[in-house]
């Protein structure tokens, strides 16, 4: 047998797979199939020959090509992008084929007809980056075809990627196929808002310490929070400012993608005792700065700082404004920092409660009287019990205990006010937890989780369009949302009888995995699609072994009975366990 030699070159790697394949085989193993097969004879094989490229294998849902020229590689993943959705017409929404695509340029090893080495693993890492129909390239390709192409990039900045040794500059072409996860995307600019409108963009940490990063993320969302109470502004939320974290965009395109006209951005230096603080007011449709200031302060001066800076933000948009009552702050700077971790771990899994928990109550040990602590140590209980596997007894009534404390050191904080009504409302005492939803509003008009959150007890009440409502107007405060968001969408939506509409909430991928699938299930068995809704349902019961229709009844504080009736004969026709 001849030798077969080994050689290095220098090529061009596009990396490419379908979004949520095993979805869709799931879905339609058949159909998939069938689909994939003839777009591979019909759109990749003609525009990689059309390109020059050679096709290296393909993988299953996944292909990888070689190419001589970046050029080539770009211009023919912007094309595949491009024909995929045309080809995408006519099928519905949660059956259409949709690629992520990495391309990069770099050395290969070559063996036989195969390819290894760093050029290929960097296309696949990017090629895992990559949103539901975009592309994300390295610098190398970048720096190659940024003046030859007619694309736009956005500069996601240098990132780490898994068994590569150095950072990877990575831009993404964002959306070419025009088309998202859940249909046609919309990139038109959100309308402005009538109140003067405001993003807090995350403050960069310029300290030479990484683990000050938590810090200068606390010191953003004070700031989000501390604007949100004036109810002359119009204030996005903190998860979706968060989703341009590391990202360098035009001010412009941040702006449009939000809706809102100004936006505030700077950066935080924490080193020797002491704070420096720079921030700036930009009007991102005139090009005007606003406002600029430096602030250089003893680390204890901090909460005052975040007041300074919220003031004249406030003055300079909107003029001076009757002054809100202090919030309730930290007495200790390491219960603050505690805290700050515990909010990024709400809302997630069981594990991260866990740890909030944990963290929150070291928080307390050193500050009794921290309102925030307390509160958000009562979320993470209470949804330790109601959602996760956490025992009843004591977490039910500890809970409770924690928030009330929590509104008992500042009734001003609308955070407080909030996660008081919803476990008020799961006591089913529903007077007092319209109270603090009420009394929320009144003291913070922007607060988007509040908004989300209220509609699960307004669907309950058999008010399933206010509901609707209340969803939308948190996804405009926050149009990043976490996924918490299309369960409530999805659950007001079965409520209303819209099952196409909750199944394209509920697949949505930010909520897809958790426990709103056994709302998927039952709007699923609604339609008819029986097959469906048992895999959903028998998917759901994996990975919540002791659920039971009736002890999920029992469990739920429905004001109206014949939705509770509509959502049990839903997971009956599913298969989920009486």
């Amino acid at each position: 047998m001849a030798e077969e030699h080994t050689q290095r070159r220098l090529a061009a790697i596009m990396a490419a797979d379908v979004v949520g394949y095993s979805r869709l085989v799931d879905l339609d193993e058949e159909d998939t199939l069938a689909a994939l097969k003839e777009r591979r004879k019909e759109i990749l094989v003609p525009l990689v020959r059309q390109h020059h490229g050679r096709i290296v294998k393909m993988m299953g849902d996944g292909v990888l090509v070689d190419f001589a020229s970046a050029v080539n590689a770009v211009a023919c993943a912007v094309e595949l992008q491009k024909r995929m959705t045309a080809a995408n017409e006519g099928r519905a929404g949660d059956r259409r084929i949709v690629l992520h695509i990495g391309v990069n340029l770099g050395d290969v090893v070559v063996e036989g007809g195969d390819l290894f080495g760093d050029g290929v693993i960097v296309a696949v890492r990017l090629q895992a980056m990559a949103g539901p129909g975009e592309i994300c390239v390295s610098g190398s390709v970048y720096d190659q075809v940024k003046r030859k192409l007619d694309v736009q990039f956005d500069d996601l900045g240098p990132h780490a990627l898994k068994n590569v040794a150095e950072p990877v500059a990575v831009y993404r072409i964002e959306t070419l196929a025009g088309w998202s996860y859940h249909g046609p995307a919309e990139r038109a600019p959100l309308p402005l808002p009538a109140k003067p409108s405001i993003a807090v963009l995350p403050f960069t940490n310029m300290s030479n310490d990484p683990v000050q990063e938590e810090f200068v993320d606390g010191l953003t969302e004070d700031l989000i929070t501390d604007l949100s109470r004036s109810n002359g502004l119009f204030v996005i939320a903190s998860n979706s400012v968060f989703a341009y974290k590391g990202r360098h965009m035009d001010v412009r395109r941040i702006a449009g993608e939000l809706g809102v006209r100004y936006l505030l951005e700077g950066s935080a230096r924490r080193a020797s005792g002491r704070v420096r603080i720079n921030a700036q007011l930009i009007d991102a449709i005139e090009g005007d700065h606003l406002w600029a200031e430096r602030f250089d302060r003893s680390l204890e001066d901090i909460f005052a700082v975040q007041d300074e800076v919220t003031g004249k933000i406030v003055e300079a948009l909107v003029g001076r404004l009757t002054a809100h009552p202090a919030r309730n702050r930290p007495a200790n700077l390491e219960a603050y920092e505690l805290c700050v971790r515990a909010r990024a771990l709400s809302f997630q899994t069981a594990i991260t409660a866990r740890e909030a928990i944990f963290l929150l109550e070291r928080a307390l040990a050193l500050d009794p009287g921290y309102a925030e602590a307390h509160r958000w140590l009562a979320l993470n209980l209470w949804l330790g019990w109601e959602f996760f596997d956490a025992p009843i007894d004591p977490n039910r009534a500890r809970a409770l205990a924690e928030a009330q404390r929590a509104v008992a050191l500042d009734p001003n904080d609308a955070g407080n006010r909030w996660v008081l009504g919803i476990i008020l409302g799961h006591e089913r005492r529903w007077a007092e937890s319209d109270a603090e939803f009420d009394a929320t509003v009144r003291l913070d008009p922007n607060y988007a989780d509040a908004w989300a959150m209220r509609s699960d007890l307004v669907t309950l009440q058999g008010k399933p369009a206010d509901a609707l409502e209340y969803v939308r107007k948190a996804l405009r405060l926050n149009p990043h949302p976490p996924g918490w968001y299309y369960w409530m969408l999805g659950q007001a939506q079965y409520a209303l009888r819209d099952y196409e509409s909750a199944v394209q909430s509920l697949r949505r991928p930010e909520t897809y995995r958790n426990a709103s699938r056994r709302f998927l299930a039952a709007s699923l068995a609604q339609l008819g699609r029986l097959e469906e809704a048992h895999r959903e349902a028998h998917m759901f019961m994996m990975s919540n072994p002791r659920f039971t229709i009736r002890h999920w009844s029992a469990s739920q504080p429905f004001r109206d009975e014949d939705l509770r009736q509509h959502f049990i004969e839903g997971y009956r026709m599913a298969g989920l366990p009486e």
